[in-house]
């Protein structure tokens, strides 16, 4: 039981990077990003290959960043000097990036057991939790720039932000872009924890990625940017033990993590209703507690006032 935690802890730090980059698109712009299946897979793709032909896994990671960064700019382009609905663009690259990562791959699946990864010489539970609060910081630091603030700006009220001569297909392609990076930069690091490559292991994470960022705003509250990444990091780690916990439970298998994720994803979404709604149910109890004592006083008083006479 707490071997399975710890790992879910480190599964859960490696993720945080995706759910960082689901955070720019969704929360930050405010656009619907689903290149994040393919961009995932284009980064471990990515890192897969060049660490069995030698290359640095430095080197990989930093390639695999890079490969991120160019599929959210084609994302950025496609919706912003394409005209093509936002939802749309980034449908039609993840489609495309399919292609793309069989392409790099070689074939659906490539193995690097045995080669030396960023992870093979270092315990993630101890290092990981290091390099994700610097990425974080980072991104902390460049929401607080000119052009972090015009990004903000942007998905808050783009046409406010026009109004100030800002370019705001600039800063929705830049955005896409660093989301898209921050997401191949986690397929790259998933790719050297579990030394396997695979065309198909992209499905459905931005579902995770949304579970992350809602289940981190849930629980730990979001405000400023720097309380809003954080939540989002500690988010990401709060998923992955709850779906250790459920995936322990007899009558479920591993084949249901999809199932697992929707419905946990459902809860987060329907227990912040929930949660007014109870507390405006409380409080209309308690105002209607209120009126029926305030007018059994009155009555009483009425009485009292009767019988003086």
């Amino acid at each position: 039981m707490w071997q399975s935690m710890l790992g879910a802890v480190e599964l859960g730090l490696l993720y945080a990077f995706l759910a960082l980059g689901v955070y720019v698109t969704f929360r930050i712009l405010d656009f619907p990003d689903l290149t994040v299946d393919g961009s995932f897979t284009t980064g471990g793709a990515i890192a897969a290959v060049m660490i069995t032909h030698g290359y640095s896994p430095w080197l990989a990671t930093a390639a695999a960043l890079a490969g991120g960064l160019i599929a959210g700019l084609c994302t950025g382009l496609l919706h912003t000097k394409g005209k093509i609905n936002g939802l749309l663009s980034g449908i039609l690259m993840m489609i495309a990036l399919y292609s793309i990562n069989l392409r790099i791959l070689g074939k659906p699946n490539v193995s690097i057991m045995g080669e030396t990864t960023l992870l093979s010489s270092i315990d993630p539970l101890y290092v990981m939790p290091v390099v994700v609060i610097a990425v974080k910081l980072l991104i902390d630091l460049f929401f607080r720039t000119d052009m972090g603030l015009a990004l903000r700006a942007t998905g808050d009220n783009s046409r406010m932000i026009r109004s100030f001569g800002v370019n705001t297909d600039t800063t929705t392609i830049l955005g896409i872009s660093l989301s898209n990076g921050l997401v191949a930069l986690s397929g790259a690091f998933i790719t050297q924890y579990q030394a396997n490559a695979d065309s198909s292991m992209g499905i459905g994470m931005i579902v995770i990625g949304l579970a992350s960022v809602i289940i981190g705003e849930a629980i730990f509250g979001s405000g400023k940017v720097f309380r809003a990444t954080l939540a989002v990091v500690l988010g990401s780690i709060v998923y992955r033990i709850v779906v250790a916990l459920a995936l322990r439970v007899e009558w479920l298998d591993a084949s249901d993590l999809k199932l697992i994720t929707a419905i946990i994803v459902i809860i987060a979404l329907v227990f912040p209703s929930l949660q007014r709604f109870l507390k405006h149910k409380n409080s209309a109890r308690k105002r209607t507690a209120e009126l029926v004592e305030q007018a059994l006083i009155d009555k009483k008083g009425g009485a009292a006032n009767v019988k003086a006479r």
